[in-house]
């Protein structure tokens, strides 16, 4: 099982790696910001009357590569595979007519979506590859929240952040979090950004 290179030992329980919701074999990593729920929790969530919409994703070992040039512009964005179905596309895109949130789980997702959405934010069936990379200065076309871990300094989803919620909100957010001992990367704290 390909692990980031921040844990050292061996998984004893492999499954604690994985998503309850995940489907289909194909990512080298997983979508670490969906280790937090649980059967459970999901169910709570749909019984008040939150809809779930599922994103095939196959996320990449390139996903824990930092960046490494002077001029973000110039990084290579690792490429990820995915897939989203007709009924997914339609949930999604019911809650955007609605003018209900579309939050998403994980900054692979949130490319995804970011990825295939319209001008206005819609979306539908498709399958691909993306290299989106978004850093401060993007326009979010589809989600209005995103719920993530806390990310490593220098990496492609800490520039995400800074891009969805603000650079100086998301720099304070961090240092309160190392202030308080909260538990950075794949097994660490989540936050809940809108």
């Amino acid at each position: 099982m390909p692990l980031p290179p921040y844990i050292h030992e061996e998984l004893k329980e492999k499954e604690r790696y994985q998503t309850v919701y995940a489907k289909y074999e194909g990512s080298a990593a997983a979508p670490t910001a969906g280790l937090h729920f649980t059967e459970e929790l999901l169910e709570e969530v749909t019984k008040k009357g939150i809809q779930i919409a599922n994103v095939t994703l196959h996320v990449g070992i390139g996903t824990f590569r930092p960046v490494k040039v002077e001029k973000i512009e110039e990084h290579d964005m690792h490429s990820e595979h995915y897939y989203i179905k007709e009924e997914d596309a339609s949930i999604i895109n019911t809650a955007k007519k609605e003018g209900r949130r579309v939050i998403a789980v994980g900054t692979t997702s949130c490319r995804v979506l970011e990825s295939i959405a319209d001008e206005q934010g819609f979306v539908k069936e498709q399958e691909g590859d993306t290299k989106i990379f978004i850093y401060p200065g993007y326009k979010f076309k589809c989600i209005d929240g995103l719920i993530t871990n806390f990310h490593l300094p220098e990496s492609t989803l800490i520039m995400l952040v800074s891009a969805f919620a603000g650079r100086d909100y998301i720099m304070r957010a961090y240092e309160e979090a190392v202030k308080e001992k909260y538990r950075f990367f794949s097994f660490g704290d989540a936050m809940f950004i809108k």
